[in-house]
């Protein structure tokens, strides 16, 4: 797994993230934080970050060319992300909120 840019491009950018291991997801590379996932790849091209819905629609609105969703996961909590267009601040800032998301309060103080 670890030969994959893309996954090795996101362990480097959630390293500092307390409690963040690498396992999959629906058969696909994924970061998780406590077993919690956070953020999966889904294929080459595409990232999927587990978002509050209230930040889904606002960041799909706001930057449409890199965050969409399609059918499958609209009502969900879940934003896909154009993996190439991210630059590393960008995904950093989404890979942190999405952390944030489902690490548990002793984690997040721990980051903080």
């Amino acid at each position: 797994m670890s030969d994959d840019p893309l996954l090795a491009r996101l362990q480097r950018l959630a390293q500092d993230l307390p409690g963040v291991e690498t396992g999959t997801s629906y058969g696909t590379p994924a970061l998780k934080v406590a077993g919690k996932l956070f953020m999966r790849i889904k294929d080459a091209d595409t990232l999927v970050l587990m978002v509050p819905l209230d930040d889904k629609e606002r960041l799909i609105e706001m930057a449409p060319e890199l965050y969409y969703e399609t059918d499958h996961y609209r009502g969900w909590p879940a934003l896909l992300v154009r993996a190439a267009l991210v630059d590393d601040t960008e995904l950093l800032h989404r890979l942190t909120e999405s952390w944030r998301f489902k690490a548990s309060a002793k984690l997040r103080k721990q980051r903080d």
